[in-house]
């Protein structure tokens, strides 16, 4: 079969590799499409490595290999090459012995998340948090979407509805990630939020806010396409912030006492100060970036106005579920994110390249697999 491989840096092969077959309580599932992952932070640090999602695909691609391993992964065993592709959705083909859930032809989305199962995290229900962690199409195992088959296990999966086409099935893990964030953080409605960055991340964190009942949300992005962009998806102010003080429009538009919540989903020093400021006494600052070098903060600013600061790692058990829930309900509508379809044999000219040089236009790219709705 075909598939798209990650060999090193600069170094996609569209090439043949072997048709896997499936084991008990797997499935074998035709990919549909695939969504590029395309924003955040370069993160050479093993330390962390195992939490990075936002942007994995693209920085793999110019500079890695960094979270795809180089040595033996701890639970999948397995090195570089391996097949691209975790944000995807497909059709399953055909089901393993004692597979009793699923059927051939049932529409799903995958959750890429790879965990142990045996560490502390992962018995406390944090897979996410899993000490070895990996995901499908990052860190070898079950291989990727960019191919024409992919075996995983049943824990993967969720059933798309008969109303949430095959191709918003490939947004649903980016969606995670903005869901994850706003559910675990202490947002309620009526609280006014400000978004720093206004790329994928930033969108999917716009869109599972306004799902969930914010009426203020502020979004701080240089780029003015992408100004455009969270506009669009529901931001209600958006901040150029080399033309606009950040902490005082912030204060402006919140009574003078600033905003509840921050989403830092960009990973910059500038940003982090600013958003700091802009908080209002008690208010948290909520760190979805990887951060590409350390960055300083001045624990006085968060203790005399008692404010919290705390990070979000992917998504959690449920979090693919409530997405789907909320799209298929019509709360959360994620079709204009996607800005290019393009063909498997498209992904590294039209796909990775167009990321590199026309980032600012683009939301998603989704590769065609096997298509189909």
């Amino acid at each position: 079969m075909k598939a798209v491989r990650f060999h090193g840096a600069n170094d996609l092969r569209y090439e043949d590799i072997p048709v896997p077959k499936v084991g008990k309580g797997q499935v074998k599932v035709r990919p549909a499409w695939v969504g590029i992952c395309g924003s955040g932070q370069i993160v050479k640090s093993h330390i962390v490595a195992h939490l990075l999602t936002s942007g994995t695909d693209l920085h793999e691609y110019m500079g890695g290999p960094n979270l795809c391993p180089t040595t033996p992964h701890p639970i999948t065993g397995e090195t570089v090459p391996l097949t691209f592709g975790h944000e995807f959705s497909g059709t399953i083909e055909e089901v393993g012995e004692e597979v009793n859930d699923y059927k051939p032809g049932d529409r799903v989305a995958i959750q890429p998340i790879i965990y142990d199962g045996t560490c502390g995290a992962c018995l406390d229900g944090l897979h996410n948090c899993c000490w070895s962690n990996g995901f499908v199409g990052l860190s070898a195992g079950w291989g990727g979407g960019l191919a024409e088959h992919i075996v995983i296990p049943t824990t993967t999966l969720y059933r798309l509805p008969d109303n949430v086409p095959l191709e918003i099935g490939a947004l649903i893990e980016p969606l995670a990630v903005g869901w994850h964030a706003v559910k675990i953080s202490p947002f309620k409605k009526g609280d006014a939020v400000l978004i720093l960055g206004g790329g994928p991340i930033g969108i999917s964190v716009i869109l599972a806010l306004k799902a969930k009942g914010a009426d203020k949300i502020i979004v701080s992005e240089l780029s003015q396409r992408r100004q455009e962009f969270a506009k669009r998806f529901g931001a209600d102010h958006v901040i150029n912030p080399l033309k606009e003080d950040v902490v005082k429009r912030c204060r402006e538009l919140c009574d003078g006492q600033g905003v509840h919540v921050v989403y830092d989903c960009a990973g910059v020093q500038a940003g982090l100060d600013a958003a700091v400021h802009a908080t209002r006494p008690r208010g948290t600052i909520v760190n979805i970036a990887i951060w590409e070098k350390a960055c300083s903060i001045v624990p006085n600013d968060l203790t005399f106005k008692e404010r919290k600061y705390m990070g979000v790692a992917t998504y959690a058990v449920g979090d693919f579920q409530e997405v789907i829930d909320a799209i298929s309900s019509g709360s959360m509508k994620p079709d204009e994110m996607i800005t290019q379809r393009i063909k498997l044999t498209e992904v590294e000219e039209k796909g990775f390249k167009t990321l590199i040089n026309d980032k600012d236009n683009q939301v998603k790219i989704l590769v065609e697999v096997g298509g189909g709705r």
